[in-house]
């Protein structure tokens, strides 16, 4: 774990807001490979500006709901001259070439053929049942439908762990995350936000909350310590108070959390 800005070390916080893909679970890993051609297939330009373009934004873009990113294809397509299709129309052909692998994945897991452990990021369960034990409620938040996430959770073994999981609302565009850290946010209470992404980290600063970056290795079935060093600098710029490869250490963790 690198510890990249001081806290005030409060002690163990009231509730914690978790993301969920990336930072819980992998079963979405490789996502940003199914966006990519769905985008470069429908923004007019040179191939290889486009994907340039492309793989700036779904880097920036990181932990927003799915409909934002739609929204910006849409709007990048008109702005070069092009006539768009309705978001919600990319929204759910990317969700239709996403599920594919997914559905896979989850009905891998349901019938014992895969772990779950190769689907969650090392050390999240125990991390989970270590906050639970330690009285803190936890709550899940996602820019994934809701069902899904929910659907994931269970699949995973990890949904018993949490008071709430909010995911987007299909045909909305509310902000799951943003309005789960505002609902807990209160005088005097201590809120811990941990995530793989930008949205998160900087809501949770926002908040006054004590962030936590996961850079963790989107890759199912990897164990390791690696740091995805994308991550970490989108992590680091958000303003992260510490970043950590998984949770496999969580007693240091915890030691950091005061």
């Amino acid at each position: 774990m690198q510890i990249l800005q001081a806290h005030d070390g409060r002690g163990l916080p009231d509730a914690a807001v978790l993301d969920f893909d990336g930072t819980i679970s992998k079963l979405r890993a490789g996502w940003e490979r199914v966006m990519e051609p769905l985008m470069c297939e429908n923004i007019p330009g040179g191939a290889d500006e486009v994907r340039s373009l492309v793989r700036r934004y779904i880097d920036e873009s990181t932990g927003i709901q799915t409909i934002f990113q739609m929204r910006w294809l849409a709007e990048e397509i008109a702005r070069r001259g092009g006539m768009p299709a309705d978001p919600w129309a990319y929204k759910d052909e990317y969700n239709r070439r996403l599920m594919a692998e997914v559905s896979r994945r989850r009905r891998a897991v349901a019938d014992g053929t895969e772990s779950a452990a190769d689907y969650l990021v090392p050390g999240a369960r125990d991390f989970l049942a270590a906050l639970r034990a330690r009285g803190v409620r936890l709550y899940a938040a996602s820019g994934t439908d809701e069902e899904d996430v929910r659907a994931e959770a269970a699949v995973l073994g990890v949904d018993e762990y949490f008071t709430e999981i909010a995911g987007a609302a299909r045909a909305t565009d509310r902000c799951s995350k943003e309005a789960v850290l505002r609902r807990l946010v209160r005088p005097g209470r201590r809120l811990l936000v941990v995530g793989d992404g930008k949205v998160e980290i900087a809501l949770g600063r926002e908040a006054g909350a004590l962030t936590l970056g996961i850079a963790s290795v989107d890759e199912p079935g990897y164990g390791g310590d690696g740091i995805d060093e994308r991550k970490f600098a989108r992590l680091a710029r958000a303003g992260a108070h510490a970043v950590a490869p998984n949770f496999r250490k969580r007693e240091e963790i915890f030691s950091w959390i005061g």
